[in-house]
């Protein structure tokens, strides 16, 4: 499930604003080795407990809640996929943009793909305490591309 619990990927208390990771790998790097990897083997320690979540489709909060999420996009979304465009911190803010695209479970797979990007929220240990996704389309574009002959 790539938990990862107990691995190395812990933050330091050292009051550094971008979090310190025991591996020697910044938050940036964290995130960017996830987001080559999505949704596989996720570094769950990187969020806060009770880290608040949203995205067009849903809001909730809690790390089990963020994990379980992605474990559903891992099991039915087929040739899951995120480019990751640009990814930027100012102070405990990090903004990344990116395009996910996977096929759909459907019996003829059409390739979906949501541009968009994300704004998380850092503590004072470096965790993420927030995760709002944002697409640059509707959530009535991404069915649309359910039945389009473009996207297949």
């Amino acid at each position: 499930m790539g938990n990862r619990r107990g691995s190395a990927f812990c933050p330091m208390q050292s009051g550094m604003e971008s979090g310190s990771w025991e591996t020697g790998m910044n938050i940036l790097e964290v995130l960017q080795a996830d987001y080559a990897r999505f949704p596989q083997d996720q570094t769950y320690e990187i969020y806060a407990e009770d880290v608040y979540f949203k995205d067009p489709m849903t809001q909730f909060r809690g790390r089990d809640r963020y994990q379980a999420m992605i474990v559903f996009i891992q099991t039915w979304f087929l040739n899951c996929h995120m480019d990751v465009h640009n990814i930027q911190q100012n102070g405990n803010q990090i903004r990344s943009d990116w395009t996910l695209s996977w096929n759909t479970p459907l019996p003829w797979k059409p390739h979906i793909a949501i541009p968009g990007w994300s704004e998380l929220t850092l503590n004072d240990e470096g965790l993420i305490t927030s995760h709002v996704d944002y697409w640059h389309c509707s959530w009535l574009d991404v069915l649309k591309q359910h039945f389009s002959q473009g996207h297949r």
